[in-house]
């Protein structure tokens, strides 16, 4: 199968083609004939399953065909997205899909001087991809019009509930047209998000690929037992002995994210922290230059994360274990992208026994114990 047979056009499979894209993943192979159709979907994808593109490339295509009717005026099309890395990230892939059609998008999100947003409004939008608090703060104000809309995208809708953004979601649906197409994408599908589904989605059809436990079956698994004192420097020794770069780290807590990034430094790694207390300019910097290659390690809490999406990232360590088993299987898809190769090492103390038993229940298999330094 290929782009072509999924009757993808001629400038966007020029596009594809620029970014390197040779043949499409399962959830797009299943979503974009769905949406070429113009019908409502309901997609099951977890992040690291090209679900972006999913949606993005026909989306893409079916503007272009509007276009070619009609002149199109206002917002288009709205991505509804629950951070900031992620809607930055979306909105690069909508540049990158469309870049011979000659649409323009933008991201809005809160954290940042909202002039040069509004500005950029002004001066037009067809893509909008967006958090939910600054899209409301800015049309409570007035200064944002989605009454023109015909796409509306909400992706990782698990996460917007996690996060306490429903109502929000509920608001925005208030102010787009009852006529539009929307596409409802979410890694997990307990039935809060099936009735929130319900609410947004006319007749749709249902795409799933993927159930949350089987990212962890490409991804090599370590299991390292160290006492919780040892462990700042056994993952020193461990980046260094194994050559381990780059690498992305997970902590439970802000200030844990920012000690362990401190003592990394101190020891030769050259490291950064990301999270929600860093400044949306620190957070991209820092996820600017991990992609770059100047930091060794990025260190990161869970919903920072969210969204982040690194080529060819090899490496995941647990520093600490979540106390959620699906946050673990989201963790460590930050690796093994799109069926790629990658590894997954978690760092397990005594308190965090009962958090692995929870995981290899949820995934279905033991991770392999690759050492047993501490007595634990």
């Amino acid at each position: 199968m290929n782009f072509s047979q999924l009757a993808v056009t001629a400038p966007v499979l020029r596009a594809l083609t620029d970014a390197g894209y040779v043949a499409p993943t399962p959830i797009q192979e299943k979503a974009i004939p769905v949406v070429l159709n113009r019908k409502d979907l309901l997609a099951c994808a977890q992040t690291g399953t090209g679900k972006t593109a999913a949606f993005a490339i026909p989306v893409l295509q079916l503007l272009s065909a509007d276009k070619e009717k009609q002149r199109l005026s206002g917002i288009q099309v709205l991505v509804l997205t629950p951070t900031r890395e992620l809607a930055i990230q979306v909105e690069e892939s909508f540049r990158d899909y469309g870049k011979y059609l000659g649409f323009k998008s933008m991201t809005l999100f809160g954290g940042v001087s909202q002039v040069p947003q509004v500005e950029q409004l002004k001066r037009g939008v067809d893509i909008l991809i967006a958090t939910p608090g600054r899209l409301l703060d800015l049309s409570s104000q007035r200064l944002l019009d989605l009454s023109k809309l015909r796409y509306f995208v909400l992706d990782e809708a698990d996460r917007m509930l996690d996060m306490g953004f429903v109502h929000d979601v509920k608001k925005v649906l208030k102010l787009i047209p009852a006529k539009r197409q929307s596409l409802f994408f979410s890694a997990t599908m307990p039935s809060e998000i099936r009735e929130l589904a319900g609410t947004i989605l006319s007749q749709p059809e249902t795409v799933a690929v993927d159930p949350v436990s089987s990212t962890a079956e490409i991804i090599s698994q370590e299991l390292h037992w160290v006492t919780k004192e040892e462990k700042k420097t056994y993952l020193c020794d461990l980046l260094h002995e194994r050559q381990i770069n780059p690498v992305l780290v997970f902590t439970r807590t802000k200030y844990g994210a920012d000690k362990l990034a401190r003592f990394l430094q101190k020891n030769g790694i050259s490291a950064a922290a990301i999270h929600g207390d860093k400044s949306q300019g620190a957070r991209q910097q820092a996820l600017n230059s991990f992609k770059a290659g100047k930091l060794r390690a990025l260190v990161a809490t869970d919903i920072a994360a969210r969204g982040i999406d690194i080529e060819e990232l090899q490496w995941v360590v647990n520093y600490e274990i979540p106390n959620v088993a699906e946050t673990y299987v989201h963790r460590i898809g930050r690796t093994g992208r799109a069926g790629a190769t990658g590894t997954a090492i978690s760092l397990c103390d005594q308190e965090e026994r009962a958090y692995i038993r929870d995981i290899e229940k949820l995934i279905g298999k033991k991770i392999p114990m690759k050492s047993a330094l501490a007595a634990v």
